[in-house]
């Protein structure tokens, strides 16, 4: 059973605007389809099952290109997700790994398969937000 999947984009924007904007928890809700509301570590997810008030601890390193969250979930299970943003001349290619969620052992199959999809269609979101002005 695949518990991750590995998803990559070229962005038309030099190193240091694409890291800021991804690093910034804040513009989760321009991009991330679940995030609809974060103020500080708390965040407000929408989900299929509803939404849920989470803890979001977001770990960055510009000097790696590294930027992490870890999701904390009202029963106290950690979720997680690991991305890199990585210089390509004047462009960027930001790649994410998505974890599988913290949900029962049955459910990860079918819970993975459908944020691969929706994780596609958020790429291409961010790289058309990072490429317009919107994105300076």
């Amino acid at each position: 059973m695949k518990t991750f999947d590995v998803q990559s984009i070229e962005i038309a924007r030099n190193y240091e605007q694409v890291f800021e904007f991804i690093q910034n928890p804040e513009n989760l809700t321009k991009w991330a389809m679940a995030f609809k509301e974060i103020d500080g570590r708390n965040a407000r997810l929408v989900t299929p099952k509803g939404e849920l008030e989470i803890n979001l601890d977001v770990k960055s390193n510009k000097e790696f290109g590294t930027v992490d969250w870890y999701m904390t979930m009202p029963d106290g299970s950690i979720g997680t997700a690991f991305s890199r943003v990585v210089k390509n001349a004047e462009k960027s290619i930001y790649s994410f790994v998505l974890m599988a969620p913290p949900v029962a052992l049955e459910e990860i199959e079918g819970a993975l398969n459908a944020q691969i999809e929706q994780l596609k269609e958020e790429l291409i979101t961010l790289k058309r937000i990072l490429e317009s002005n919107d994105g300076r």
